[in-house]
């Protein structure tokens, strides 16, 4: 039997990279899936591309009224099994250029965005479901010019502990995914050199791929972690572990 059969998934961020890889598993292994994106025609491809078994919301995860309007739509399903909290932003600013312009946005989509999609989430969450973060090396390893974002990582990893233990009379796991320099869209926009830098420091000398970060992201959301929570599972070729 597919290992989500009959589940019930939202996942933000959902129309390129990491999130749309794991849609199209999640999809395949049985579960109905609930996608957001901030661009209506990125969101309308990847539903395409996804197939049966799906349904794109358009919304902003910084913007409450775009997540409410989410889970008015996910309501009609009655219910959410897993949660992949994956919208998420990076950018290179070096410490001298940084704006508040620029700490506000990143933190507005990582932060607080990944806080109201699971916090609104949760009248529809089953006891006994599964949240899901994406997190990132970059808030174990120092990067120059990203230090913000692993700032705003290292934030969500602090989520996951105390969401353990507060929502453990109720089942719930919740779990850090965490991958390395993944070969997204997102990654591609950065400086090349920069790329390069950090591509030298994995141990397996190559950026990751969606699929590789997808199948991780399907081992958290279901029972093959019965007995997992708390935890960040890092998806990075061996660079945080070095």
């Amino acid at each position: 039997m597919s290992k989500l059969q009959g589940k019930v998934a939202v996942i933000t961020g959902g129309t390129t990279g990491i999130g749309l890889a794991t849609a199209k598993l999640f999809a395949k292994e049985g579960a109905y899936v609930f996608i957001t994106g901030r661009r209506q025609k990125e969101l309308d491809e990847a539903v395409q591309e996804i197939g049966n078994n799906t349904c794109g919301v358009q919304g902003d995860v910084a913007k409450l009224a775009d997540l409410d309007r989410l889970y008015q739509t996910v309501g009609a399903k009655g219910r959410i099994d897993i949660i992949f909290a994956n919208a998420g932003l990076g950018e290179f600013v070096p410490l001298g250029s940084v704006t508040e312009e620029h700490f506000d946005k990143i933190f507005d989509i990582n932060v607080k965005g990944t806080l109201f999609t699971v916090q609104k989430a949760l009248p529809l969450l089953n006891d006994g479901g599964s949240i899901i973060l994406t997190g990132s090396v970059a808030s174990v390893k120092g990067t120059p010019g990203m230090w913000v974002y692993g700032a705003s990582k290292a934030a969500i990893r602090n989520f996951v502990r105390g969401w353990t233990v507060e929502l453990k009379d109720r089942r719930i796991r919740s779990n850090v995914l965490s991958p390395g320099p993944i070969d997204t869209p997102l990654v591609a926009k950065q400086p090349q050199d920069n790329i390069a830098k950090i591509v030298s420091t994995i141990p397996m000398g190559r950026m990751g791929g969606p699929d590789e970060v997808a199948k991780a992201a399907l081992f958290l959301a279901s029972d093959d972690s019965s007995f997992i929570t708390g935890i960040e599972l890092f998806v990075d070729g061996g660079r945080a572990q070095i």
